[in-house]
């Protein structure tokens, strides 16, 4: 055969065999070079190359190209066809891009909006996959790890997987009426971060930001992937920038901070299929009382598939049946803005949480009042109430009411639901003395106990006439309309359960804020008490015992459904 005959035989078997996975002598060469990289295993050579680079150049900008070129690479390298291989790539993949992730934020981080974009040396295109709509333009990152978990006690719940989990957030939206809903402080979601190369050899390596349970594992060569996923930094971290700590005393107080910000929040994207699973902190407190609670029922995989969570914020310097009647108002806003139409299946199996007063708020959204508290506070019916128009309707839906339409379970926390001596005590009295008065919903009753003092039940007239009415003044346990209210229990479909705490030593049993006895109901589906304070919804074992709780509705739920069954019935459109 010729010699140049067999030199292009020799050529063809080689260009068959691939090409040549690189060397550490030539690796500096290769790793410029695409066509090192043709093969699987050429792929994770060289990506290995890589990383070892970027190490070498430590906290040089320089080495954020090595690590984002270093994790394109190595996702390039999934599909070898021996597994073990793969499963190397794809831990060397997430190191070279929790390595990037650390320098590029340890930098300055930046915005990480989709499109071309330049982060040292690198060049990337950052695409985005499933993420909230809720998200405005200029998102930032924190990776998870990076986030303190003080707000939880130190419980983080993370799942391994493939990617770097991140905490996502952009300032609160107004492109939709939706954003009403999201926390003043902006919009904050988990999130895992990956690379993958680009569309062909030449193009810059592709950083994507998903939401992991949206876009679900990834698939390639047969093998399935799970993201990495981590619930906890992202609420930890927004959580971290809010005033509410120190704006729920002056909402007590009667500050207007506190009511500016007054209404329901979605912690979350809303989702027309989960039923809400509303939360209602206590007096002068504020939702970051949930934070734990929160923290876990996110980190249960069923749960958090079919609860979606609402935080409420109001006001605590108003009577009680005033608070109920706007938190009644705050959910009827929320839900014409999420579902005008009144169709959405989240409508059905609401579930209330309540803490302190809180607790007694969800209670009073659990009953049919009837004529009882009318007839605490009245000497005539409703019809024949004198006054104003709008004064005897406001007067009217502060004291008769209904369920509210879709609650189907209620957990009453530390609630004090036959008054708190603390209101009656020294401390008490000195309170009731700060507590705001500016409450506009008082002001129907002044106007009816000044001119039509006889329409007035004597015990109630003179605090009536003063405007002396708010939240402390009607914990009292000789409050004549509060001790007629204790005897309302949730209808019949709403089962309801209580958690106390019962501080060691301490006779009678209290929890140091409340009686014992206060937060029992014989009514009740189950109670557990627990040996801690008024703060008991912090305890492990309060947490754990919601969330039974939680899987006992959903089985509840289902088995309705399978019977074909409403979970509860028709109940009347709330005003």
């Amino acid at each position: 055969m010729p010699l140049l005959l067999r030199l292009l035989v020799l050529a063809a078997l080689l260009s068959a065999c691939g090409a040549p996975t690189p060397t550490r002598e030539d690796g500096e060469h290769c790793i410029g070079d695409a066509g090192c990289a043709a093969t699987p295993t050429a792929a994770l050579q060289v990506a290995r190359l890589l990383s070892q680079r970027a190490v070498r150049r430590a906290d040089n900008e320089n080495a954020l190209g090595d690590w984002s070129r270093c994790a394109a690479l190595a996702h390039q390298a999934l599909t070898a066809p021996d597994a073990s291989a793969a499963r190397e790539a794809a831990s060397l993949a997430t190191h070279c891009t929790d390595r990037f992730l650390a320098l590029a934020l340890r930098r300055g981080g930046g915005r990480w909006s989709a499109g071309p974009a330049r982060v040292g040396d690198a060049d990337l295109v950052i695409e985005h996959r499933g993420l909230s709509p809720s998200f405005t333009p200029g998102l930032s990152l924190v990776r998870a790890q990076d986030v303190s978990m003080a707000i939880f006690d130190g419980q983080r719940f993370a799942t391994p997987g493939y990617g770097v989990p991140v905490a996502a957030l952009t300032p609160r939206c107004s492109h939709a009426l939706a954003c009403q809903l999201q926390p003043p402080e902006g919009v904050f979601r988990w999130a895992t971060v990956w690379f993958e190369a680009g569309e062909d050899a030449d193009a810059p390596p592709r950083m994507l930001i998903a939401d992991p349970l949206v876009t679900g594992p990834l698939r390639i060569a047969g093998r399935r992937i799970p993201l990495a996923l981590d619930t906890s930094a992202h609420y930890a971290h927004g959580a971290g920038t809010s005033p509410l700590p120190h704006l729920g005393v002056f909402g007590l107080l009667g500050g207007r901070e506190i009511g500016r910000r007054s209404g329901v929040y979605v912690l979350g994207d809303y989702d027309p299929r989960k039923p809400p699973l509303v939360m209602l902190h206590g007096l002068g407190s504020n939702p970051l009382i949930w934070a734990k609670l929160s923290n876990a029922v996110w980190g249960d995989p069923l749960l958090r598939d079919r609860f979606q969570i609402w935080h409420v914020v109001y006001q605590t310097d108003a009577p009680l049946l005033v608070t109920r009647l706007r938190v009644q108002g705050y959910l009827d806003q929320a839900w014409q803005l999420l579902d005008p139409e009144g169709d959405d299946p989240a409508r059905r199996g609401m579930v209330l949480v309540g803490h302190s007063m809180g607790g007694v708020v969800s209670r009073l959204l659990s009953v049919d009042t009837g004529d009882t508290l009318w007839n605490a506070a009245f000497t005539v019916p409703p019809e024949q109430l004198p006054g104003e128009a709008a004064d005897r309707e406001g007067i009217l839906a502060t004291f008769r009411f209904t369920p509210y339409p879709g609650v189907t379970r209620a957990i009453f926390i530390a609630a004090p639901h036959r008054g708190s001596p603390t209101a009656d005590g020294w401390l008490g009295r000195l309170t009731r003395l700060l507590v705001g008065r500016r409450v506009p919903e008082v002001q129907a009753l002044r106007r009816l106990a000044n001119r039509h003092p006889d329409a007035v039940r004597e015990e109630v007239r003179e605090s009536y006439r003063l405007g002396a009415l708010n939240s402390i003044a009607t914990l009292q346990s000789a409050q004549p309309v509060r001790r007629a209210g204790e005897k309302l229990m949730p209808v019949p479909w709403i089962p309801h359960h209580s958690i106390a705490g019962a501080l060691p030593g301490r006779e009678p049993k209290t929890d140091g804020a409340v009686p014992l006895e206060s937060t029992q109901l014989a009514s009740a589906a189950s109670t557990l008490v627990i040996a801690t304070g008024h703060d008991v919804y912090r305890h492990d074992e309060a947490i754990a015992e919601v969330l039974r709780i939680l899987h006992l509705e959903l089985a509840a739920a289902e088995a309705a459904a399978a019977q074909g069954a409403a979970v509860m019935p028709p109940a009347p459109a709330s005003e």
